[in-house]
């Protein structure tokens, strides 16, 4: 695994052992960020959350590209170890935040975020519960863009989001929401 673009282009990142994870694949992770990159142009100053994180990759990718800041929430031990260690090894301590914990812990949000980048297990629902949730504690606003990865035949209802864009790469069906207007 290597982080695709930005500052940090070709550096390698390390999964999580065992088999806890499913990190997201290198073509899969391209073809995201060719997808936020046309409806966001830019990713300087974003503030970002990668949720079922892993090893990180998502929310790392976005840094490289220009994002502000980043909060990484796991709750696998051994993938917050990676994610630490990729950190570490991007030296991105003071842009990142590592949360170990589920997603259904989070609390308000002070302010909704600019993107939030979510890869949870296949066929479980939990993305759309996490989002559902998300958008009750005020970290998804109108200007928030983000991006579930989901296995290609899971079906996404949402009754707050509206689906902007779908792509699929392999197992993995890509979608962009936004908040209903």
């Amino acid at each position: 695994m290597r982080i695709i673009a930005g500052d940090w282009r070709g550096r390698k990142l390390i999964a999580p052992k065992g088999d806890s994870t499913r990190p997201t694949a290198d073509r899969t992770r391209e073809t995201l960020f060719n997808m936020l990159s046309s409806r966001l142009g830019s990713f300087e100053g974003l503030s970002v959350t990668d949720l079922f994180a892993g090893s990180g990759a998502l929310g790392l990718e976005a840094l490289s590209r220009g994002a502000a800041q980043c909060l990484f929430v796991e709750q696998d031990a051994e993938a917050v170890r990676a994610i630490k260690a990729n950190i570490a090894s991007l030296d991105a301590r003071t842009r990142t935040q590592v949360q170990q914990g589920s997603v259904m812990s989070l609390g308000p949000a002070k302010a909704p975020h600019d993107l939030i980048l979510l890869d949870p297990p296949y066929d479980t629902g939990a993305g759309q519960v996490a989002l559902d949730r998300m958008t009750r504690l005020g970290w998804i606003g109108p200007a928030t863009w983000i991006a579930l990865e989901t296995h290609r035949k899971e079906d996404i209802k949402l009754k707050a989001l509206e689906i902007d864009a779908e792509r699929v790469v392999g197992k993995a069906k890509l979608t962009l929401l936004r908040l209903k207007d």
